[in-house]
């Protein structure tokens, strides 16, 4: 027999899910984050699931991770310092940018222009010259090139990156220059635009392949250092690890190419969200993902979740594929504040995190906190993660009394029941960002919640949004590390085209699709997946001839068999696309301008969990009476031992569901009913 172990850093806890790859069986771990190394937390987790298991660690054929390192590098400004080489006359490409207004109400006049992750300073110019077609207007300079980079090694730079002006078009200049800064900068790593984003805009391009730079020492120290630990630990498999965009990268692929990491933390939660509701019978869903730092959402539709070709991480926006998840700064570390000049309530962005934590959590943190909150009105037990933290009800109250107190309310309760309401509302602009602001109507998806928190807040926001029902997936403080266990290797390959649909045939784009295909194909294939294993899928990026952005479409891989329509077809897709975005569509041509193709391997198998049959009465799962605070007064709640529940049981709120890394809230009016795949469906009791 032979394990998978999936693991999921967060702000406040390491998630950890081992599969046992005949059975589908499973285990389940979570432990304390630990934000100096997270290497440390990871090792404790698969150290504590595998002893639950019985099993050593050498039995574990695959470790499966989803890592924030990339992410926090970029948030907190702590990536390498970036040497850039660029064509003579475009050295200040990052400084220029694009032109962008934040926000409105004259936002833009306090607005502090983020730093380029490259320096001025550490800029360089080459003479040389490629144009848009490829032709050589003017040869490299090698005599230049060495100079140049002797300026930046002693500057003192950590990574190098390469973007020349047309090097999508011919890729030659950048090469050598790569072969050329290898001897001059050893052990330096280097990032060639033309291999990290090959497509035309040279700001995006550049900056795309700096953020690779700027990330890529930290996550090669990260990346070996877990390896060798894991190796050190008894672990013989391999380490790989989760891409933005919701597939597996093996860990010397993510080292070369880390800017494609920005959101692997996210994706894992978002493909964990669509295999259990594929199993509850939804394929619309909304996915809720809430932990003690941040909130994350997502939308499916059909259970592909929706894959952007930008990726946001702060004020950063680069171009990799990633799965369209919106972050929120509200978590159930979120602390509430009441600022001196408006004497109003508010909740986040700041978060006391793992370290201090809550004030519940008794490790010094003071802050009234979202956890705080709900401890208070009595939404959590005493204990959470299985018992390994005890709440401190009291420590709770004395914080948020502090709130109560600013704001004169008469009781604690009163004060945590308007942070609640206040992180709700929150996360429902979240959850708009990805539906009613992208043309969806919330209420024809189903909301799966997710993550420490996301369960405790779930009902509320599903009456928030009408979004029914909500699925509330077994083990859901572990979904994320679901995601990883169940999820697929990927790669990419793309290419600019940027020509018009009059100018091509049906039969020059399938040559493209397909030569792009069988070079990520082929690298996938040295991962170890063979070409048999190997599922394609395309998409281009097309546009009305004359406008300055794009829209991606999908390309279905039958529509190639009659490549004389296929043209005709992605143009009828993108207008409707068009239409449904902005509401109109133009008479000009289209234009396309790159093209993609995505290669999967196999989804491993993990067994569903199937519940026995139940009679519809909860009542042997109920552990104990309890009350919670609701609607401005206390009301009877009952707790309910999730482990005891059966397929079929219906729990009437009020009521509050436990298990081991999560807790669900069933309001007043609603009802929780059993699925036999172990999800919990919330719904209106009318």
């Amino acid at each position: 027999m032979s394990y998978r172990l999936g693991v999921d850093v967060g702000g406040t806890f390491t998630d950890v899910l081992l599969v046992e790859e005949g059975s589908g069986s499973t285990w389940r771990a979570k432990t304390a984050s630990t934000p100096a190394d997270q290497a440390v937390g990871v090792l404790h987790g698969i150290g504590k699931v595998c002893a639950e298991a019985g099993i050593e660690l050498s039995e574990v054929a695959q470790v499966l991770h989803g890592t924030t390192v990339a992410t926090n590098a970029i948030l907190e400004g702590k990536g390498a310092t970036v040497g850039l080489v660029t064509t003579k006359g475009f050295r200040q490409v990052l400084q220029i940018a694009r032109s962008f207004v934040p926000g409105g109400l004259a936002g833009w006049i306090i607005w502090p222009k983020p730093e380029p992750l490259a320096a001025l300073e550490n800029t360089v110019e080459v003479d040389e010259r490629i144009a848009s077609d490829g032709a050589v207007v003017r040869e490299l300079d090698e005599a230049d090139v060495r100079t140049q980079l002797e300026k930046l090694r002693g500057n003192g730079v950590q990574a190098l990156a390469v973007s020349l002006i047309n090097s999508f078009a011919d890729p030659a200049h950048e090469k050598r220059i790569g072969e050329i800064a290898a001897e001059v900068l050893p052990g330096i790593p280097i990032s060639l635009s033309s291999d990290v984003l090959p497509e035309l805009r040279e700001y995006e391009r550049t900056l795309t392949t700096v953020a690779n730079g700027y990330v890529q020492p930290q996550v090669k120290r990260y990346v070996q250092s877990l390896a060798g630990n894991l190796a050190e630990g008894g672990v013989a498999g391999e380490l790989a690890i989760l891409r933005s965009d919701g597939g597996l990268s093996s860990a010397a692929n993510a080292i070369d190419s880390p800017v494609t990491l920005l959101l692997s933390g996210p994706a894992g939660g978002v493909t964990g969200a669509v295999w259990v509701a594929e199993q509850a019978g939804y394929r619309d869903l909304i996915t809720f993902d809430m932990g003690g730092t941040s909130t994350d959402v997502g939308l499916v539709q059909g259970l592909s979740p929706r894959i952007g070709r930008e990726t946001k991480v702060g004020d950063l926006v680069v171009r990799s594929s990633s799965v369209d998840v919106r972050t929120v700064g509200a978590g159930g570390g979120s602390i509430a504040h009441v600022p001196e000049l408006t004497r109003a309530l508010r909740v986040g962005p700041q978060s006391a995190g793992a370290d201090p934590g809550p004030a519940a959590y008794g490790t010094g943190g003071t802050d009234p906190t979202v956890t705080d909150a709900n401890v208070v009105l009595g939404h959590l037990p005493t204990t959470l993660a299985g018992g390994e933290i005890t709440l401190d009800v009291e420590a709770a109250r004395a914080a948020v009394g502090k709130v109560a107190e600013a704001m004169g309310l008469d009781s604690p309760e009163a004060a945590a029941a308007g942070i609640v309401d206040i992180v709700n509302e929150n996360m429902l602009g979240g959850l708009r960002l990805v539906s009613v602001q992208q043309g969806f109507d919330p209420r024809d998806f189903a909301l799966v919640a997710f993550g420490g928190a996301g369960p405790l807040h779930a009902n509320a926001l599903g009456r928030l949004t009408g979004a029914w029902p909500v699925i509330v997936p077994p083990g859901p403080g572990l979904l994320c590390a679901l995601g990883d266990a169940t999820t697929s290797r990927r790669d990419e390959s793309a290419r600019t085209v940027l020509r018009r649909v009059g100018e091509l045939t049906g039969e020059d784009l399938a040559t493209i699709l397909r030569d792009l295909a069988a070079d990520a194909g082929r690298r996938l294939e040295e991962q170890g997946v063979s070409r048999d294993e190997q599922t394609v899928g395309y998409q281009v990026d097309v546009r009305y001839h004359g406008q300055g952005f794009e829209i991606p479409v999908d390309v279905d891989p039958s529509w190639l068999a009659e490549p004389a329509a296929a043209l005709a077809t992605l143009g009828e897709r993108f207008d409707a696309e068009h239409d449904r975005l902005f509401g109109f569509l133009l008479t000009v041509d289209h234009e396309i301008v790159n093209a993609r193709a995505t290669v999967t391997g196999p989804k491993p198998d993990v067994a569903p969990m199937t519940l026995p049959e139940g009679d519809g009465d909860p009542a042997g799962a109920l552990v104990q009476d309890h009350r919670i605070y609701v609607g401005g007064e206390y009301a009877p709640a009952g707790v309910y031992d999730r482990a005891k529940l059966r397929a079929g049981d219906i729990v009437r709120g009020p009521a509050i569901v436990t298990e081991m890394d999560s807790t669900t809230l069933v309001l007043p009016g609603h009802v929780a009913t059993v699925h036999a795949s172990g999800s919990l469906l919330i719904t209106p009791e009318a």
